[in-house]
């Protein structure tokens, strides 16, 4: 196999200022990376579990795409974006992986020709500033199951919101917006992503049902 072609860090040098320390995205795709090929194969095709924006915005080339199911983890509204959907001054939201349950989402084949591309297009994406802890998560598929690659945050992370106020999100709603658009749009249009996808995700209908009315309660995570 020749060898990967290096990661490009241009994608990621603007980001340096909000890296916690040891964090640095190219050396953890290299891990990353490392453990595909421990787990997989050298010469497997690559996988990747999407249960967010990635649903509806994958911005890469796949050669197949099924509803999946990763246990042990489930889909959050509880990790601060200051690049994507909002800022350093006023921080928006993201989805994250948190440990604990399932969640529902779609695994992608890239064929392994497109596989060290289609990993740095992710990173820059993803890990401008190494936020994710990224996973070989167990994922079933029509092909059996594999290791599909998903990105997840622990609850020590500085960028884990904790449980927030509904005027807290109220304000993120109204007022957070990033690289890529606000909190608010990003949230909808991965909560109509996944009613397309046959998911029902309760809570973030809850949450985002505090965009139109500030009586609905949420329920706990």
């Amino acid at each position: 196999m020749p060898p990967a072609t290096p990661a490009d860090d241009s994608a990621h040098a603007p980001y340096a200022h909000l890296r916690q320390p040891g964090r640095d995205p190219l050396r953890m795709l290299e891990t990353a990376r490392a453990q595909w090929h421990r787990q997989a194969g050298a010469q497997a095709d690559l996988w990747v579990f999407g249960y967010a924006s990635l649903i509806w915005r994958p911005d890469f080339d796949h050669a197949g795409r099924h509803a999946a199911r990763v246990r042990g983890w489930h889909r959050a509204l509880a990790m601060w974006s200051r690049v994507n959907r909002g800022t350093p001054e006023q921080p928006g939201l993201v989805f994250a992986l948190l440990p604990g349950g399932s969640c529902q989402g779609v695994a992608y084949r890239v064929p392994r020709r497109d596989a060290e591309a289609v990993l740095q297009t992710l990173w820059a994406r993803e890990m401008p500033s190494g936020v994710y802890d990224a996973r070989w998560l167990p994922c079933a598929t029509p092909h059996g199951p594999v290791p599909a690659l998903a990105f997840t945050l622990s609850r020590r992370s500085p960028a884990f919101t904790g449980e927030l106020t509904p005027e807290q999100y109220r304000h993120i709603f109204r007022h957070a917006r990033g690289r890529y658009g606000s909190t608010l749009d990003y949230a909808r249009q991965t909560h109509a992503s996944l009613r397309e996808q046959g998911i029902d995700d309760r809570r973030l209908g809850r949450i985002l049902a505090h965009a139109d009315d500030p009586a609905v309660p949420i329920l706990p995570a």
